[in-house]
């Protein structure tokens, strides 16, 4: 199996790489990283132990040409270049699946890409672009792939199996856009207030920006946790996307709170991906993340003060 990386960041080079240590044929395709990666490779720092891979380095799709499987790990403020990225790629049987955050990501692809050959995966991981070439892996890395809009079948299960063997947890989903909703119940509390917590406290409750107010620092998961009052909107946010979630059909459950709070506890002062481009001056990946769900709440009837806020606030930071 050929595989191409489209988006060798952090998460596209970590899974990149330990596909590529299982002997898989991988290419990263690259860009700002491309000089490093082809002289250096990839180099993987993890508690779970070092390793340093050498894949196949390209700075264009056509060089790498079709594969069997693209992965594509991009940011989606990138996905308007998903037309001149991909199709050179593509073989008849070319399965695409997007490692992105938030929702209507498979829809961008399904505009050029045969729905039937179209998979998502939903990404439990912690881990940062240190240097060019050089990931932190802090903590977790499960990925839950699957069908868009259909149920998991054989070639789902054969990637699952694929990942499995790279060391790569994997779990199945039959239900590709609940999965979706249940990873927006971390993205949308923790991406969210690490950057509007830069406005503070009482800006994110009244949704405005006051100016000429001297910002907070920034705020990383532990100390959000750690504070009573940002605590208690994490859960208020998260409890407003499982609203949305469940009035379009999308049972998430009762305890997803606990479970997602327990598991941000363990990754110690993380700075999530939204806050690392805010603090970077790099667009932030707002409509996939906030914008769309938001939109989609509203369509369904819910009331979502905090995410309507939150949502505010966030336009009124972005550079």
């Amino acid at each position: 199996m050929k595989i191409a990386i489209v988006g060798c960041g952090a998460l596209g080079s970590y899974y990149g790489a330990k596909l590529c240590r299982s002997g898989v044929d991988v290419s990263f395709l690259l860009r700002t990283d491309y000089d490093v990666v082809l002289k250096n490779g990839v180099q993987i720092h993890s508690p779970e132990g070092d390793f340093h891979v050498h894949p196949r380095a390209a700075n264009c799709p056509g060089v790498i040409g079709p594969v069997d499987l693209v992965v594509i790990g991009l940011k989606t403020t990138a996905n308007h270049q998903f037309p001149a990225l991909i199709p050179p790629l593509l073989h008849s049987g070319t399965v695409v699946l997007t490692l992105q955050n938030g929702l209507g990501n498979e829809e961008c692809l399904a505009r050029f890409v045969p729905p039937e050959n179209i998979l998502g995966g939903l990404c439990f991981v912690c881990l940062n672009r240190i240097q060019p070439g050089v990931i932190h892996h802090i903590d977790h890395g499960r990925v839950v792939i699957g069908e868009y809009r259909r149920p998991a079948g054989e070639r789902t299960q054969a990637m699952a199996e694929l990942f499995r063997r790279a060391a790569i947890p994997c779990e199945l989903t039959d239900d590709l856009a609940r999965a979706h909703w249940e990873k927006l119940t971390w993205n949308i509390p923790f991406n969210g207030l690490g950057v509007a917590s830069y406005a503070g406290w009482a800006a994110v409750h009244s949704g405005s920006v006051t100016s000429g107010r001297p910002p907070s620092p920034c705020l990383t998961t532990d100390r959000l946790l750690a504070d009573p009052a940002w605590h208690g909107l994490v859960r208020e946010l998260i409890g407003e996307v499982v609203q949305a979630a469940r009035a379009l059909g999308h049972a998430l459950e009762d305890g997803i709170a606990e479970t997602q709070i327990q598991r941000t506890l363990t990754m110690g002062a993380y700075k999530p991906s939204t806050l690392i481009d805010f603090e970077r001056g790099q667009e932030l990946e707002l409509e996939a993340v906030f914008f769309e769900p938001l939109r989609q709440a509203r369509n369904a009837g819910v009331s979502t003060p905090r995410l309507e806020n939150l949502t505010r606030v966030l336009q009124q930071l972005k550079r």
